[in-house]
C-alpha cells in the first residue's frame, strides 16, 4: 500500500477556510496538511504535484450513497464505487442500509466496515437502518454516522411509516436521524388511482407527488421539534418543502439536495426515460429555482448524490417494473463547479455545500477544510477546460450516467485521500485504502 510520508503541491489556487483563494504551496506530512505558504522550499518529499493552473479544494464528502454491497454487487460494489468516488473527487462517503442483509444490527455494520477496509479507495461511514423493531441496535451500534428511516418508497422491514412507530424512534437517544421523507399511505393510494392508466415513466412523479414529500417532511419536523432531536432531511426535492423549512427549521435540523433535483426535471423523462426515475422523483421545472434559492440562503445545507445504481438491463424494464435510482458520485463535483462557472453560485459555495457543511453536520472531525492539522483529503480540479461525460470513461459498475454528453468543467486531475494519491490524470491507484470515519457528535 502506498503511504507518502510527505507530499508537496506547488502553485495551486488554494481555497482557504474563509472562502478566499490563495496562490501557493501545500505540504502534506503523514496524511495531514502541515503547511500552506506562498512557496515551500523543501527537497526531501516523496511526491511533488504541479498545481499550476489547477484549483485545490477539500475532498468531497458525499453523505448519501447506495453502494449495493453486500448482496447486490451486480449493480455496484464498494471497490467499483470507491473508484468512481476517487475519479469524481469524493474522498469520503456515508452509505445507506438497504443492502442484503440489511444494515440493522452491529453484526451487519461490522461486516460492512470490514468489507470497506479491504476494498475502498476512499474514507467510509455507514448508517444503521431503523425497522421499528430494533430500538436497542439504534442506540448501541457503532460507529454509525446516524439512523436512517425510510418513511416511504420502501418495502419490507426498513419501511417505517406509521407515526406512532416513528415517534418511538425519535423519543429514544440523541443520534442523528436522517429521513427519506415521503408519505407512504398517499403513495399507495395514488398507485391504486394511477397505475394501469399508462406505462409512461413520467407517471412516477405524479404518483409520488409533491404533497407526499411535504406530508412526510412536516411529520419528521414535528417529531424533531417534539423531542429536540437532531434531524436531517435527505434529498429534499420540492419547492414547498423548502419553503416549509424556511419558516420551521431549527439549529438541529438540516437538509440536503441532489444535483439531479437542481438540474433535471420532469421534462427530462422525454430524453432519458426510466434513466430519470428516482425516489423522490424528479419534479416540475418551477421547483428548481426555489431549491436553488434555498441552497443559496442556507435553508438547504448541503449536497448529496443519492448514488443508487442499477444495470441498464434493469432500467430497460417498462415502468413500473423499472427500478428507481441513478449513479452520481463521479459527476457531482464537476456538475456543481460548472454551475459556479456559469454564475449560479461560487466555487467557494460549492465546496461549502459538498465538504465543510457535511463534515459539520455529521460531526466528522478534521475534514472539509484546507487547514494545517486537517486530514489531507484533497482534490485538484481543472476549472479552465471542459470535457463531456462519456459512458466509456465511467468507473461505476453500472456504466451509465443521466448526464451523459453534458460538457463540464472542474473535473478532478488529482485526488488525495489521507495524503495518498488515489487518482492522477485518468489513472487510479487501486492499492490505496481509505479509513473508517469517526464522529464527534455521537
Amino acid at each position: 500500500m502506498s503511504n507518502f510520508t510527505q507530499l508537496l503541491i506547488t502553485q495551486a489556487e488554494i481555497l482557504l477556510p474563509n472562502g478566499d483563494f490563495f496562490l501557493g504551496d501545500v505540504l502534506i506530512k503523514d496524511g495531514k496538511i502541515a503547511q500552506i505558504e506562498p512557496s515551500i522550499d523543501i527537497t526531501d518529499v516523496n511526491t511533488i504535484l504541479d498545481g499550476s493552473g489547477l484549483t485545490l479544494l477539500p475532498g468531497v464528502i458525499d453523505p448519501q450513497v447506495h453502494f449495493r454491497e453486500p448482496g447486490l454487487e451486480h449493480k455496484e460494489d464498494l471497490f467499483t464505487a470507491s473508484c468512481a468516488c476517487a475519479k469524481g473527487g469524493v474522498t469520503s462517503f456515508l452509505e445507506m442500509p438497504n443492502t442484503k442483509p440489511l444494515t440493522i444490527n452491529q453484526a451487519a455494520l461490522n461486516d460492512k466496515l470490514q468489507r470497506a477496509a479491504s476494498k475502498s479507495l476512499v474514507n467510509y461511514g455507514f448508517f444503521i437502518g431503523a425497522t421499528g423493531d430494533n430500538p436497542a441496535e439504534l442506540l448501541t451500534s457503532k460507529p454509525a454516522c446516524g439512523i436512517k428511516i425510510f418513511m416511504g418508497s420502501m418495502h419490507g422491514p426498513l419501511l417505517v411509516s406509521q407515526e406512532d412507530r416513528l415517534d418511538a424512534i425519535f423519543a429514544q437517544g440523541d443520534r442523528l436521524i436522517a429521513v427519506h421523507a415521503e408519505d407512504q399511505a398517499r403513495i399507495e393510494a395514488r398507485r391504486q388511482e394511477y397505475l394501469g392508466t399508462s406505462n409512461d415513466v413520467s407517471l412516477h412523479s405524479i404518483i409520488q407527488d409533491e404533497i407526499a414529500a411535504l406530508n412526510a417532511t412536516q411529520l419528521a419536523v414535528k417529531l424533531s421539534l417534539r423531542y429536540q432531536r437532531r434531524l436531517h432531511i435527505l434529498h429534499l426535492s420540492t419547492g414547498i418543502e423548502a419553503e416549509f423549512l424556511r419558516h420551521n427549521k431549527t439549529d438541529w435540523i438540516t437538509a440536503e439536495v441532489t444535483p439531479q433535483h437542481l438540474l433535471l426535471s420532469t421534462e427530462s423523462y422525454a430524453s432519458l426515460g426510466t434513466l430519470a426515475q428516482m425516489n423522490p422523483p424528479l419534479r416540475s421545472p418551477e421547483n428548481q429555482p426555489i431549491l436553488w434559492q434555498a441552497l443559496l440562503d442556507g435553508v438547504i445545507d448541503f449536497i448529496a448524490t443519492d448514488h443508487a445504481p442499477h444495470t441498464l438491463a434493469e432500467k430497460a424494464q417498462p415502468y413500473p417494473k423499472s427500478p428507481s435510482g441513478m449513479p452520481g458520485v463521479e459527476t457531482s463535483l464537476p456538475l456543481m463547479l460548472t454551475q459556479a462557472k456559469q454564475g449560479r453560485c461560487s466555487v467557494a459555495q460549492v465546496s461549502k455545500w459538498m465538504s465543510s457543511n457535511v463534515a459539520k453536520a455529521y460531526g466528522i472531525p478534521n475534514k472539509g477544510l484546507i487547514k494545517p492539522g486537517y486530514d489531507a483529503d484533497l482534490v485538484l480540479v481543472d476549472l479552465q477546460n471542459y470535457h463531456p461525460v462519456l459512458k466509456e470513461e465511467l468507473q461505476t459498475k453500472c456504466g451509465w450516467s443521466p448526464f451523459e454528453g453534458w460538457n463540464l468543467t472542474g473535473w478532478p486531475v488529482y485526488t488525495i485521500v489521507g495524503g495518498n494519491l488515489v487518482y492522477e490524470r485518468d489513472k487510479l491507484n487501486t492499492q490505496v485504502r481509505g479509513k473508517a470515519l469517526s464522529y464527534d457528535n455521537f
